[in-house]
């Protein structure tokens, strides 16, 4: 029987995992709550300007928007032919062979921990923050953080669609709270004049826009996620198309109405300096004096919430990719097992909730800044590892699609994919060389390289990997990228691998 004919109707996910639970509003709930639209504004944005001192922010994040819907045409399209829950490792494997698989699969698990854990130190901060301001009880940051992976832990292992309607929820009300508050700071404009400067393209050229650039793509990391929920859809061909593009439309536009809508309040030429001395609160500052206490407090809640929705999308998107490498075989077995009542990836949720403690009981001994260092260097650094996931698998859709054009048309699967190559690694290469910028430390800071090289250390053990397996366990390195069909293929004796020169769809065991 060929791989070809195993695959259509059962999915790397659906084969194990609950089917058919998610349409097209909970994947966008899904990846929009990881994408944390409350957190970029409030946290992100306000944060970029501060380390950096760039104020080319707000065109940053419009920018990298066209960037992403370049991108997402030809991810798009790979994922109308291939439903696997493994997403970037899945498609760099089917496009570029199975070690350049098995290294973005190192990466993409290296690079959503580091952005789930990270955002425990926002988490920790700001809800310390805002219980010693309003109700006067002093608790460590890391404390409030405990909290949140106590029930980030628990909600991973329960149904999926309960998850989302959970993230449905505070997705709107974040969603609106920000969209009030722009208005009015927009309003309420410094000196009494609404000025675009802050949205100038002449800032795509300035000095630093590396740094913008990649705070600008760490905002919107969790969009690419649909395809890791695709096989818990109902219609993977359809929803995850069109969810792909409403999560970087709305969050691009919002992203980049705020960050300028703040810049508006203070001034273009005081952004900096207001976000450096307010730091997170900046938003909330500007609003205040405009709107009643109550709104403020609404709007400081939902920012809590925001960084808690953002852990469990995260968590869940980390869970999953421990999941379908697990079920390959490539990571131990036993993160391949679901719940058999939830169907949830339970192992990988629990490995991934062990990691986290481990890290942020590691912060509060060593007494690291929750801001500074676990939420900002940490996010953008895991941001970074999603950029250069972006670039590799751009390549792949078009690597994927010279060998099997299957129907799509040219701008789908060479085109739009090749322009997206181009620029992603583009903006990676000049991240990297401006990375110190990013972290905010001197230029011959080893921090500069320390965070980078994190990635191809990943990247090296994964190729390493995966020809130790080509040679020592040949059955499973069949298999790798093919999903649920994995098992049934790998059952079989004497499986062919198929060559770099032929797609696996057409190998027959």
């Amino acid at each position: 029987m060929s791989v070809s004919e195993q695959t259509p109707r059962a999915s790397a996910v659906s084969a194990v995992l609950a089917t058919s639970r998610l349409g097209i509003p909970s994947v966008v709930f899904f990846v929009m709550a990881a994408a944390a639209p409350l957190t970029v504004v409030a946290g992100g944005a306000t944060t970029g300007y501060a380390v950096t001192g760039i104020v080319g922010i707000p065109v940053s994040y419009l920018v990298v928007a066209v960037i992403l819907a370049l991108f997402a045409v030809g991810y798009v399209a790979m994922s109308r032919h291939i439903v696997n829950a493994g997403a970037f490792y899945t498609y760099v494997s089917r496009g570029l062979g199975r070690p350049a698989g098995v290294s973005a699969a190192f990466v993409a698990v290296l690079a959503y921990n580091a952005m789930q854990i990270g955002l425990y130190g926002g988490f920790g901060a700001v809800l310390a923050d805002f219980l010693d301001g309003r109700f006067g009880w002093s608790v460590p940051w890391w404390g409030c953080a405990l909290v949140g992976w106590a029930l980030v832990g628990a909600l991973g292992v329960l149904r999926v669609d309960l998850n989302g309607r959970l993230l449905a929820v505070m997705l709107i009300l974040e969603i609106a709270i920000a969209v009030v508050f722009d208005l009015v700071m927009v309003t309420h404009p410094a000196g009494g004049v609404v000025d675009f400067a802050t949205l100038s393209p002449s800032h795509i050229f300035a000095a630093g826009i590396g740094a913008a650039l990649v705070t600008a793509i760490t905002g919107f990391v969790g969009f690419e996620a649909t395809v890791v929920f695709s096989e818990e859809t109902k219609d993977p061909k359809r929803t995850i198309a069109r969810a792909t593009y409403i999560s970087v439309a709305v969050t691009g536009l919002l992203y980049g109405l705020s960050a300028w809508a703040m810049s508006v309040a203070t001034g273009p030429d005081r952004i900096v300096a207001a976000a450096r001395a307010d730091g997170t609160g900046l938003m909330f500052n500007l609003v205040a004096p405009h709107v009643g206490r109550t709104l403020v407090n609404v709007g400081h809640l939902l920012f809590i919430t925001s960084l808690f929705a953002a852990l469990l999308a995260f968590h869940n998107t980390v869970a999953r990719y421990l999941f379908a490498l697990g079920r390959e075989r490539v990571l131990p077995a036993a993160l391949g097992r679901t719940s058999p009542r939830t169907g949830a990836p339970t192992r990988g949720s629990l490995t991934q909730t062990v990691l986290a403690l481990l890290v942020l009981v590691t912060y509060a001994v060593v007494g690291l800044d929750p801001i500074l260092h676990l939420f900002f260097w940490v996010t953008v650094t895991g941001g970074l590892g999603v950029l250069i996931l972006m670039a590799a698998t751009s390549a792949a859709v078009v690597g994927f699609f010279a060998r099997d054009r299957r129907g799509e048309p040219l701008w789908r699967r060479l085109l739009a994919p090749a322009l997206a190559t181009i620029a992603l690694v583009t903006v990676l290469v000049v991240t990297i060389e401006q990375f110190a910028t990013l972290l905010g430390v001197e230029a011959t800071s080893s921090l500069r390289w320390l965070f980078p090289a994190a990635y191809a250390v990943a990247a090296l053990l994964g190729v390493g990997w995966a020809l130790l397996l080509r040679v020592a366990r040949p059955r499973i390195y069949a298999v790798i990228g093919l999903g649920a069909a994995s098992a049934t293929v790998a059952a079989t004796p004497r499986p062919v691998v198929p060559s770099a020169a032929r797609p696996a769809s057409h190998v027959r065991v």
